[in-house]
């Protein structure tokens, strides 16, 4: 497992991996863009230097670039990233990572070419067999509780040792040790740290403690 450091604020170009970013990476949906910036704050200062913010809102991509701008100690990446498209828009906005719930051909050829580290998303074996074979060995498995959990991912430990992962979804503080324990999966995805009422009523200082008992799951 690799912990946060500080040179993940100031490079990704020695970063072989969205997975050695961070043990745990937030996932954000902002609603309101003022929220961006006092949220991710609050992220990095808890011990979450990494941070997801998904592409499910109207105002994600300017989230995106105003983290980018402000808060240079955060790794912002674009998440829920499903066309060529979104990857380009994402990269320009600012975001230093993506992540898709799945992938194609076309998808992860954008990916590639992106100049950043990317995770693919998969849930099954196959989708697994498929993305190594073009040599893509770090992979979101999603939706990891839905999909088989901890004991799924245990299990292509034997026969796909070489397949590394980031489970997202369904995933909280009671089960993410589950997780992180397994070696096969170097951090989770997740978004109890950011409960929606803290959101909603601006109290980054619960978001931070959310944040440094999240951080603490991986010691």
């Amino acid at each position: 497992m690799v912990s946060p450091s500080p040179s993940f604020s100031s490079s990704l170009s020695s970063l072989p991996s969205v997975l050695e970013l961070a043990p745990v990476v937030p996932v954000v949906v902002v609603e309101d863009v003022s929220d961006a910036v006092p949220l991710a704050r609050a992220l990095v200062a808890g011990g979450l230097p990494a941070i997801e913010v998904t592409l499910r809102t109207p105002v994600a991509l300017d989230a995106i670039r105003a983290i980018a701008d402000a808060v240079p100690d955060a790794v912002v990446g674009a998440g829920t990233v499903i066309s060529p498209g979104q990857v380009a828009d994402s990269v320009a906005a600012g975001a230093r990572f993506l992540v898709s719930p799945g992938w194609t051909d076309a998808l992860l050829d954008a990916m590639r070419g992106s100049g950043v580290p990317f995770l693919p998303g998969v849930s099954t074996t196959s989708e697994v067999v498929a993305l190594l074979e073009r040599g893509v060995t770090d992979m979101k498995f999603f939706p990891a509780e839905a999909a088989g959990g901890a004991a799924y991912l245990k299990s292509l430990g034997g026969p796909l040792p070489q397949a590394r992962f980031c489970p997202t979804g369904g995933i909280g503080p009671a089960v993410a040790p589950e997780y992180l324990a397994l070696p096969n999966v170097l951090c989770v995805g997740g978004s109890w740290m950011l409960p929606a009422d803290a959101v909603a009523g601006g109290d980054w200082a619960r978001v931070e403690e959310l944040a440094r008992e999240a951080a603490g799951l991986a010691s």
